[in-house]
């Protein structure tokens, strides 16, 4: 075990995580002790001690603690992180920031080594990719504009690696038309509410969309065409996901609902893979449903593949890589394995220490990214998650004319996304900020969450309350 000791909670959370980048099969506990001698103490499980202090300045004592630590972590491991200390979900937020504010490209990647450790290919792509997005956001209107989230918490099986909301279509059959009619309810009073507002994207994820029966699609999508105007959107995109989902009626039906964008997800194109992490379905049925997805007339197909599954080596990402190659999406997300609490695979499962974990991982990557270049797909978002095996990231390439600008505008915080369903995450971009809700410090806010209740029976019962919830601050 890692035990870390803070002299103020305020080094707590990026001590941890930066611990944890380091060490991410580690047990990691945290204290506060107001009389500690540092800032920051780490006690590591050979008996080490590293002390973090910030040379007595009385200027940017947290990030310069952190970097000390950083620095320290770094010679001992002899393992550099590719984002150094940024423990936050959003590299190119920071980069679009800079961006706006008219710095250049050489001046971002000095400032992102020196504030943070960040390597410099990183820095780039960063760079690069806010440019991308600046593109393409220019071309809404933030103030009157937003997007819908459609949430379908359900999945042909639960992937051992998954923490999102969701559970197998076996466990809630018996509730899933409820469901829909419940969902419904809510997209009723979004709609109503937003009738004055400008809807720029659609989105119908989850979970798998298409564990939804031909009726139940056609109920749920008709019932969106009925309550929400098109007049402003740009894009629509359905999650067909899981291959063992996808039937040629369910891809008919969201071919004659106007869908402009889908994805269907692999994850992996090695059988022992897919095996090993409980997706019911082989390799072939994936190219199955690909190419009846271009038999039905779908011209913007995302595919999402994950680095670091377990088992996995650099030379199967190379084949699941020449295999999708082969099918020619038009974009393709590459994901970095990260392992959550509240997924059934742990860090221990990988069987890996953390110099193994960086250089299989850093060398898919890489492979990815070239092959990315070589179907002519480019980066055009990038985000983290915590937990993230070797400290990499999430990135999507896509075609120039492809980028999924839901996925940019998620990332990106500048419009309101409005989401509806079990475990949906609404965000409402304030015009002015507020006082943040609940805090007790004078911390002000542009940005209001608001969390619908996971489980799908409480959704179901507790639905007028999520309502409810929304009407207090939907175009507050």
């Amino acid at each position: 075990m890692i035990q870390i000791i803070c002299k103020s909670e305020s080094y707590t959370y990026n001590a941890y995580h930066i611990l944890k980048a380091f060490y991410p099969s580690q047990e990691v506990s945290c204290k506060t002790d107001e009389e500690a001698s540092n800032y920051v103490t780490v006690q590591l499980p050979d008996g080490q001690e590293i002390f973090a202090e910030t040379e007595n300045l009385q200027t940017e004592k947290k990030r310069r603690t952190d970097l000390n630590l950083y620095d320290q972590l770094e010679k001992i491991t002899g393992e550099p992180l590719a984002w150094g200390v940024l423990t936050g979900v959003r590299p190119t937020k920071l980069a679009m920031q800079k961006l706006e504010a008219g710095w250049k490209k050489e001046d971002y990647i000095r400032w992102a080594w020196e504030s943070a450790r960040v390597r410099k290919e990183k820095a780039v792509l960063a760079w690069e990719i806010a440019e991308r997005e600046r593109k393409i956001l220019e071309e809404l209107d933030y103030e009157e504009g937003y997007s819908l989230y459609v949430g379908i918490p359900f999945c042909p099986s639960v992937c051992s690696y998954c923490s999102f909301s969701s559970g197998p279509l076996d466990r809630w059959k018996e509730k899933v038309d409820v469901y829909v009619d419940t969902l419904c309810k809510e997209l009723e009073f979004i709609a109503e509410r937003s009738k004055n507002k400008k809807l720029n994207t659609i989105y119908i994820g989850g979970g798998t969309p298409t564990t939804l029966t031909e009726e139940q699609l056609e109920r749920l999508m008709g019932w969106i065409d009925e309550k929400f105007s098109r007049e402003h959107l740009l894009e629509y995109t359905v999650e067909a996901g899981r291959p063992d989902s996808i039937t040629e009626e369910k891809l008919k039906v969201i071919k004659s609902h106007g869908i402009t964008r889908i994805s269907i997800n692999p994850q992996s194109m090695q059988q022992k893979t897919l095996d090993a992490i409980g997706r019911k379905h082989t390799v072939e049925e994936i190219k199955e449903a690909y190419a009846l997805a271009r038999e039905t007339g779908f011209d913007n197909i995302n595919m999402d593949i994950i680095a670091g599954l377990p088992g996995e080596d650099i030379s199967d990402m190379e084949d699941t890589l020449a295999q999708i190659a082969q099918m020619k999406p038009d974009s393709l997300t590459v994901h970095s394995l990260a392992i959550k609490r509240a997924a059934r695979m742990e860090m221990r499962d990988l069987h890996r220490d953390v110099k193994e974990t960086h250089d299989i991982l850093s060398g898919m990557i890489e492979k990815a990214a070239k092959t990315a270049e070589e179907m002519e797909l480019f980066p055009y978002y990038l985000y983290r998650q915590k937990n993230i095996a070797g400290n990499f990231e999430n990135v999507g390439y896509a075609k120039v004319d492809k980028a999924g600008i839901y996925n940019i505008l998620i990332m990106e915080e500048k419009q309101s996304i409005i989401a509806a369903g079990a475990g949906a995450s609404t965000k409402i971009v304030l015009k002015n900020p507020i006082p943040m809700p609940g805090s007790k410090k004078k911390k002000m806010t542009r940005l209001i969450r608001q969390e619908n209740v996971k489980a799908v029976d409480a959704y179901i019962d507790r639905i007028d309350e999520m309502i409810e919830r929304k009407g207090e601050w939907l175009w507050h």
